[in-house]
């Protein structure tokens, strides 16, 4: 016991002089993702996009101003023939110019309540894609604390492995000196060799599992230098046993991005049926404009001419008849109840996913009980077939059977731990809780 502590001690020690460049918490892992992570990027944008378009202006509320100028011009040659006396009079290249500019302005006052729809739909929209937004940065920070924690799980592994390969190489050693002095067999030093083989043989294995762990982390972080050197500060898997259902149910009501997502469709629905309605009312449109022009002749009495002054004007309309009105709002209507019963679905989905990993959560902290007192056992035993080694009174074969128990005791509590914590970042995920993993 005192040589795997002082195992431990010392791979601690290397972890943490070869890391102290770069060793991060979970915290420091989201921030950097939350910052660097080019799909979260994206999301954003678009968020930016719909918060651009939710104006007055896009809705309608404004006028629209028009500034216009235009030149027009005419040459002609006119032969006219007088009745009277037959005579023929010509003229050549007569030509006639115009030139106009003004302002021309339009505005729509009343549109039958489709402007005030319109404006309340964009801002739905810009509140739908910040909820949109949100279920991003959610997903993205259950993603990066799953890999997260598999890499703690990685390292703790590869720690036992380590260990492992230092048993398998002791044990080899007294077989040998065993063997040396006669007091051992050529057949149980080989044994303990082929063992101490697949030993490293999994270590190297083990390296390639935590290298691409890391590099998976590094990736969802968005951080580009992924061949640096790279470790995390947690070396255990400490699991929250404080969760409780209907805690998490009730929070799900209230928080959960996806019924908010599903309410906010329905109140989108619910606009385009007020959209379609604004037709049954009457619209109310004001013109005017200002305007100069300015006019040349070539034979008229009068050789010039401008003039400019105002123009204005007032429409008042209703459309009576468009063929679709009636289809649109029917749609209209059903829109409303789909989105009604999706957001009914998306309550079921989530309820029904809750009670899933609730009950797997349990099972696993029961399951996670159960594998402590396994290691503890399983420890005790190791201890008792090393002292009977050392004694000369344990075959190679049941030392080996030893070593294997207790490292298949600590992968399986390892794996209950990994399971328990796994399922706790999906209740927390489903709950709206994710991000108080930025707060640890």
């Amino acid at each position: 016991m005192m040589k795997r502590n002082l195992l431990y001690a010392i791979l601690a020690t290397i972890s943490l002089v070869s890391a102290q460049a770069q060793v991060n918490t979970l915290e420091s892992c989201i921030d950097k993702g939350l910052e660097n992570n080019y799909s979260l990027k994206i999301v954003r944008n678009n968020e930016m996009v719909a918060s651009n378009n939710a104006t007055i202006a896009n809705a309608g509320y404004l006028p629209e101003l028009d500034l216009s100028a235009g030149y027009s011009g005419t040459s002609d040659n006119t032969n006219s023939t007088a009745r009277a006396t037959g005579n023929i009079t010509k003229e050549r290249n007569i030509t006639d110019h115009t030139l106009r500019a003004g302002l021309d302005l339009n505005w729509t006052v009343f549109d039958g309540f489709n402007i005030q729809a319109k404006y309340s739909r964009l801002q739905e929209l810009k509140k739908q894609s910040k909820t949109q937004t949100r279920i991003a940065i959610e997903d993205y920070v259950a993603d990066i604390a799953a890999e997260y924690f598999n890499l703690v799980r990685q390292k703790v592994r590869m720690n036992n492995l380590s260990y492992a390969v230092e048993l398998s190489r002791e044990r080899m050693r007294i077989v040998y000196e065993r063997y040396i002095i006669g007091q051992g067999s050529k057949l149980e030093y080989k044994q303990a060799q082929v063992d101490y083989n697949a030993d490293k043989a999994e270590c190297l294995k083990q390296r390639e599992l935590l290298a691409s762990s890391k590099i998976r982390l590094k990736e969802l972080m968005g951080d580009h230098d992924i061949k640096a050197d790279f470790d995390i500060i947690d070396s255990v898997i400490t699991v929250n046993r404080t969760l409780n259902f209907d805690s998490l149910w009730q929070t799900t009501l209230s928080c959960n991005a996806s019924i908010i997502k599903a309410a906010q469709n329905k109140t989108i629905a619910e606009l385009d049926l007020k959209s379609v309605s604004s037709r049954d009312y009457p619209y109310l449109r004001l013109n005017a404009g200002y305007g100069y022009t300015y006019n040349k002749y070539s034979i008229n009495a009068t050789s010039k001419r401008s003039s400019w002054g105002a123009d204005f004007g007032v429409t008042l309309g209703m459309k009576l008849f468009d063929g679709n009105r009636s289809r649109e709002r029917k749609n209209a209507r059903i829109a409303i109840d789909n989105a009604d019963l999706d957001r009914q679905n998306v309550e079921l989905g989530l309820y029904a996913d809750l009670c899933d990993l609730w009950q797997a959560y349990e099972n696993n902290l029961k399951l996670l009980d159960l594998e402590k007192e396994n290691v503890i056992t399983a420890r005790e035993n190791h201890e008792i077939a090393c002292e009977r080694n050392l004694l000369g009174d344990l075959a190679g074969v049941e030392m080996r059977e030893a070593q294997k128990s207790l490292l298949d005791a600590e992968e399986r509590i390892l794996a209950a731990q990994y399971d328990t914590k796994i399922c706790e970042i999906s209740l927390m995920l489903i709950s709206g809780r994710i991000l108080n993993y930025l707060n640890r």
